[in-house]
């Protein structure tokens, strides 16, 4: 396994990613039942923008270092989480929705585990998972002692049956594949099924790359031959998928989406199309029900 996410962290997909995380969190958190968090490719928790991984992509730039100077509504609250983690060691507690007082440079770019870590209550839990032997060891040393955070190291889709369902019986899980290996919409396919099965109310969210449309195609298809039900697909195209050397787009796939998911999504993505969008054709938000509820 050599996929390094600091070569990417902060790039478009990563803002459609997180963005879109904080507000499933957040609609988690309107009701006063704990809730558990599972990632189960939750990488190293903390990316140094300085670092020469990042330098040499610069991906970031064109993704949160454009939302960085007065986000536009829908994002503000993801924007403000953002620059709250930035510099000291995190505190957790979970910051207010509000929009940034000023725009300022990022000198580091929050990976999901901390994202999800400052949106915990203290009656929730948080399971993070890594593979990879120094991207685990780094979010071990990030998150040292903190009793609400349970790391593992195994195959991100092993968690899928070994941790679930969680003992809180509501939640979330994470499915963040890297995509390098050709199989990986058919693992995703097949390991969000056997998750579901576990965790069948729980809600999940499976981020995925668009390069061209047959592999989406495909995988949208096995998700709907597996008799999921209440299922959408969000997505973010930067222009027409035609290339499939190059990552054109992304989608995150939710099952049990929470109310008014929708509308929230749709303005979420519409705000990070203008801002990160360069005007190229085929450049588009789609959110399409898979399958109804």
């Amino acid at each position: 396994m050599n996929y390094r996410h600091a070569y990417h962290a902060g790039n478009f997909a990563d803002c459609v990613k997180h963005a879109l995380l904080v507000w499933l969190l957040r609609a988690l958190a309107r009701k006063e039942a704990p809730f558990a968090v599972l990632d189960t490719h939750a990488g190293r928790g903390r990316y140094d923008l300085a670092a020469p991984e990042a330098t040499r992509t610069g991906e970031w730039r064109a993704g949160i270092g454009r939302l960085l100077d007065d986000p536009p509504p829908a994002l503000a609250d993801y924007v403000a989480l953002v620059q709250s983690l930035d510099h000291a060691a995190p505190s957790f507690a979970a910051p207010a929705a509000t929009a940034p007082t000023a725009s300022a440079p990022l000198a580091h770019y929050p990976g999901s585990p901390l994202l999800c870590r400052a949106l915990l209550r203290p009656q929730d839990r948080l399971m993070l998972n890594e593979l990879h032997a120094e991207e685990h060891a780094a979010l071990a040393r990030l998150l040292a002692r903190d009793r609400q955070a349970h790391l593992h190291r195994r195959d991100g889709y092993e968690c899928l049956r070994a941790l679930l369902p969680p003992p809180e019986r509501r939640g979330l899980v994470l499915i963040d594949p890297p995509f390098e290996q050709p199989d990986e919409f058919a693992r995703a396919a097949a390991g969000l099924a056997a998750g579901h099965a576990r965790f069948g109310h729980g809600l999940f969210m499976l981020w995925y790359p668009i390069k061209h449309r047959t592999p989406v195609r495909a995988f949208h298809a096995a998700v709907q031959e597996s008799g999921m039900r209440d299922v959408l697909a969000a997505e973010l195209a930067l222009r027409e998928p035609t290339d499939p050397a190059r990552l054109n787009g992304c989608g995150v796939l939710l099952v049990n989406p929470p109310y008014r998911f929708e509308a929230g999504a749709g303005a979420i993505l519409a705000a990070l199309l203008a801002r990160l969008g360069a005007g190229e054709k085929g450049a588009a938000v789609t959110i399409q029900r898979l399958a109804a509820e």
